[in-house]
């Protein structure tokens, strides 16, 4: 049996071409695109890009989150816009005594940033679509319209810590507003929670399985970044109850000229409860409880909603990158970085401490002397 040659690629069916550049991935795909000019052509095509970000983002298939990734710029730049991770390795230029002498070197108006620039975000603007994937697979997707009790200029919330939370939210608008974890899903089995305080298999297995996508869109702006880790970079065993599981992921985002600590941690949390173990004559399942955001300075506080909705904008434009391991990094630098400084306001106040002692001791031992 003979095989035809083929003289050049101009020569094959452009449906072939995009018969195959169907089967790829996203970062494949783009670099596909970069092979030969028929690739280039074809892989511009939005359908291509579109069936890329449902397999990645499950959420993207509902018919309001398509109407709202064409009205930003279409697949091809929403995929571009979210599939790398927001890094941020600023975090050097802070010192610790710089936000010492916040009260004194930031006014109001310096803290609370541009009123008009302020005026021009509406927390009906941003957009929530966050996906959760447990070994490649889905266990839950939201979507999560506008920020929810943001009401009006001078409501409680520009004030207040801020907070999403998503899984009381977003319910509201889906029927299975429930997700839950199982063996089916490769999850590994415990027979109580005894043996797993001693060997921690079930939180290796959450650890190590458990991925997030979160991702915020500007609809006013045109714009979208993942604030996600992508994999975890932190949690806690057993908290607050024994049956409790928390799951952190977070990006470090940029608050030049907003804070004056300069950037802060976005702090993505997960929180899973078992409901069910071998022992107890079912299949080890946990039940997905918490599913939230909230922004922390450098000394742990959180950042009220005014100056979270000018640090959300700001990340939406914010350098990103494609190398988990950079991501890693900055999210590294700033955990020690944060150390570093608590490590120094706790030694500071220790001589303060040791400082009002002496100085106490002082007075007292002059009042005797004056007394006797």
């Amino acid at each position: 049996m003979s095989v035809a040659p083929v003289e050049n690629m101009a020569s094959l069916n452009t449906d072939l071409f995009y018969d195959i550049l169907r089967r790829l991935d996203g970062p494949t795909l783009a670099t596909a695109a970069c092979t030969c000019a028929a690739f280039c052509s074809i892989s511009k095509e939005e359908r291509l890009w579109e069936d890329v970000c449902s397999s990645m983002w499950p959420s993207t298939n509902r018919e309001d989150v398509k109407s709202l990734i064409s009205s930003i710029g279409g697949f091809r730049k929403f995929y571009a816009d979210c599939f790398p991770l927001i890094v941020n390795k600023e975090v050097t230029d802070y010192q610790w005594n710089d936000y010492l002498e916040y009260p004194e070197e930031w006014t109001e108006a310096e803290y609370y940033g541009d009123m008009d620039e302020f005026e021009s975000i509406s927390p009906s603007d941003f957009v929530s679509i966050v996906d959760i994937r447990y070994k490649d697979k889905l266990i839950c997707s939201k979507v999560l319209w506008g920020i929810p009790n943001a009401n009006g200029f001078n409501g409680w919330f520009y004030n207040c810590p801020f907070r999403i939370d998503l899984l009381t939210y977003a319910a509201r608008d889906d029927d299975d507003g429930e997700a839950f974890l199982s063996v089916a899903n490769g999850l590994p089995p415990i027979t109580s929670m005894e043996t797993e305080r001693k060997d921690g298999k079930l939180w290796r297995g959450l650890r190590d399985g458990l991925r997030l996508s979160w991702i915020v869109v500007n609809r006013k702006m045109k714009q979208a970044a993942n604030l996600a880790s992508w994999c975890p970079i932190g949690g806690q065993r057993h908290w607050p109850t024994d049956k409790d599981f928390v799951i952190r992921f977070g990006s470090i985002l940029p608050a030049r000229d907003i804070l004056p600590c300069q950037v802060v941690e976005c702090i993505l949390s997960m929180k899973f409860r078992v409901i069910c173990t071998e022992g107890e004559g079912a299949e080890t399942t946990l039940k997905l409880t918490e599913l939230s955001m909230q922004l922390e300075d450098m000394e742990g506080s959180h950042v009220n909603g005014r100056n979270s909705l000018l640090i959300l904008k700001e990340a939406l434009s914010c350098r990103r990158s494609k190398n988990y391991s950079e991501v890693l990094e900055s999210c590294n630098l700033y955990s020690k970085v944060q150390n570093e400084l608590k490590e120094e306001k706790m030694r500071s106040e220790s001589r303060l401490d040791r400082l009002c002692i002496l100085s106490g001791i002082a007075a007292f031992i002059s009042f005797c002397y004056y007394v006797l």
